[in-house]
């Protein structure tokens, strides 16, 4: 019997090890033999064929117009000088050309539209499969400026009173004017929940906690009569970012009863109770 089994692993045992796995073992022990023996190879040989299957997915499947891209997680988190090196990614498959595209330009669409919404579409179906596009992806997808790019964000998030998901309003890096002005339209003028205003925009409860309690602040500052450097040397804001909220401010001023909403406003959370009661309601 043991004979048998060492004529069948003779004969068969070699083509096992004839293919990309087996390949990248054999290179790592003859021309890497420092890196150990042939368990930590083969642990290494499996993470590496686990990156190439994420990073290049079967294409078979791919329709005309769609490519497979590497993006940030939309779960990863954000920070101060952390390099793309530390950053977990994910593969994501785009629709970069959509036959609708040709159809919407066949009927006299301006092709600004078109690019417009092409920007919108990549941005959610990356956050749809777990990534988080940046504008320079998009820049470079689209063969655009990220100027342009930034542009055709904020029109189509104030025509459409939405938040695009992207690495900015995702991991809240960047400037957020928009964010902000739509976040206060939705809690305040259309008097939705902060979880309602966390599923629309993309931001986490802290990250909405924060726009609204620096801009108590500031609006604090400016009724006392405060100035922009004033107001961001009291509340250890940059003038940029007071400018920002100084410009909504200016916006609102008018209509007084919705900067008296903000300031008496606490952040709370919806409750599964109260979802129900609401839903009834």
């Amino acid at each position: 019997m043991k004979q048998h089994l060492s004529a069948n692993q003779a004969s068969f045992g070699p083509q096992s090890y004839k293919n990309f796995p087996g390949a990248l073992a054999s290179f790592f022990e003859h021309e890497c033999p420092q890196l150990g023996g042939f368990r930590t190879r083969q642990v290494l040989v499996k993470s590496i064929c686990d990156m190439v299957g994420k990073f290049y997915p079967e294409t078979s499947h791919l329709r005309p117009g769609q490519i497979s891209w590497p993006t940030v997680h939309k779960n990863e988190k954000g920070s101060y000088g952390k390099s793309i090196s530390n950053t977990t990614l994910t593969t994501v498959v785009l629709d970069l050309v959509q036959s609708q595209d040709a159809a919407d330009r066949a009927d006299g669409k301006r092709l600004r539209e078109v690019k417009k919404e092409a920007v919108a579409r990549l941005c959610r179906q990356t956050y749809e499969q777990d990534g988080c596009i940046t504008n320079a992806e998009l820049a470079i997808l689209l063969k655009l400026s990220q100027n342009t790019i930034g542009k055709y964000i904020s029109e189509f998030e104030l025509e459409n009173h939405t938040v695009l998901p992207r690495r900015g309003s995702i991991h809240d890096m960047g400037p957020t004017l928009t964010h902000k002005k739509i976040i206060i339209q939705k809690l305040f003028i259309e008097q939705k929940t902060v979880q309602q205003v966390s599923r629309e925009t993309y931001h986490s409860y802290p990250a909405i906690e924060r726009y609204i309690t620096a801009f108590k602040q500031i609006l604090l500052c400016w009724q006392k009569g405060m100035t922009a450097d004033e107001i961001a040397f009291s509340v250890r804001k940059t003038k940029r970012l007071v400018n920002e909220y100084l410009l909504i401010i200016e916006e609102y001023k008018d209509r007084k009863y919705i900067l008296d909403r903000l300031l008496n406003f606490e952040v709370n959370i919806e409750t599964s109770v109260q979802k129900d009661i609401n839903s009834m309601l």
